[in-house]
């Protein structure tokens, strides 16, 4: 038999169906039933390390989508502030996210990776929907009528991406935060959110641990940016914290695996304290074959051509 591995695309799920593919991958969470009933295919799948998170701009006094609900820019960012930081994380139903958006194949997210990784603290558990204690935080902050922001994000880039935004927006709304969505081709997006840009205040982004391990989210995405040294690389919007940088830098100088484990926990914990980050969820990675072939699914998403094996 011919292997033929074709990329996400409307195409993928009719081809693999028709028999003109033996595999796909990214199998839309729409599909992801009706492909699993069907006799002719084999599942095969995994909780990736990928996190799908919001990232907020808590480095500039003023934020250019953060407003107040007239549309004035506010003379100060409410996102510098931890408390802000903490409800939004509270304000987002993230099971109702994975049950009805992303059809039940993903895992709520606490940290930056599944736990199970080295160096992930089963201590962070996802925040619990608490839209009350949302509110409380605001006035906590100062905001007890909230005020508005607009979340950018890809609509091209990862599954069911563009419907997370417009899910999460009334969540926030609910919570006294107007909220409007932008949702955008992945070339502009990503362009617009990089350096020397970093354009929003509030961004839908994903990020993997291509070393399987969590030094190297944490070090992508909590450390401060320095593109000397290459730290905060994928920090869009420059959140930054001494303490975990210094926690950071003593782990990766350590050579004890045992210590340098409790050490990336640590740095973790810290950063989610401060709630460095809202995580949503870890998307599962699933691939669908045809029977005859088979294939296991890895959590890094990798994949080649060697890897799909005819069965025996």
């Amino acid at each position: 038999m011919t292997l033929k591995i074709i990329p996400n695309n409307s195409a993928r799920v009719a081809a693999l169906l028709a028999g003109d593919v033996q595999i796909i991958e990214q199998v839309p969470s729409t599909e992801y039933a009706k492909l699993k009933s069907n006799p002719d295919i084999a599942i095969s799948q995994i909780v990736g390390n990928r996190l799908i998170y919001l990232a907020m701009d808590s480095f500039r006094d003023q934020s250019p989508f953060v407003t107040d609900k007239e549309g004035a820019v506010l003379p100060n960012n409410p996102l510098k502030d931890a408390r802000v930081r903490r409800a939004l994380s509270k304000a987002i139903n993230r099971q109702a996210i994975v049950d009805r958006i992303m059809d039940g194949v993903a895992l709520p997210a606490g940290g930056l990776l599944p736990e199970g990784f080295f160096g992930v603290s089963p201590r962070l558990k996802p925040d619990a929907y608490d839209p009350e204690g949302a509110r409380r935080l605001l006035a906590e902050a100062g905001y007890p009528d909230g005020f508005a922001v607009t979340i950018h994000g890809p609509n091209d880039r990862y599954i069911n991406d563009e419907k997370i935004l417009q899910a999460i927006a009334p969540m926030l709304i609910r919570v006294g935060i107007s909220t409007k969505v932008v949702a955008l081709p992945w070339a502009v997006f990503i362009a617009q959110a990089s350096a020397p840009n970093y354009a929003y205040s509030m961004l839908l982004i994903g990020n993997g641990a291509t070393t399987g391990e969590a030094s190297f989210p944490i070090r992508a995405q909590f450390a401060t940016v320095n593109p000397k040294t290459g730290m905060g690389a994928s920090n869009r919007a420059r959140y930054s914290n001494p303490q975990v940088d210094a926690l950071l830098a003593q782990a990766m100088a350590t050579v004890d695996d045992a210590r340098r484990d409790l050490l990336l926990q640590q740095t973790a914990e810290v950063a989610m304290a401060d709630q460095a980050v809202v995580p949503l969820f870890y998307g599962d990675d699933i691939y669908a074959l045809r029977k005859g072939f088979s294939y296991t699914a890895r959590p890094d998403g990798y994949m080649a051509a060697f890897m799909v094996r005819p069965e025996q």
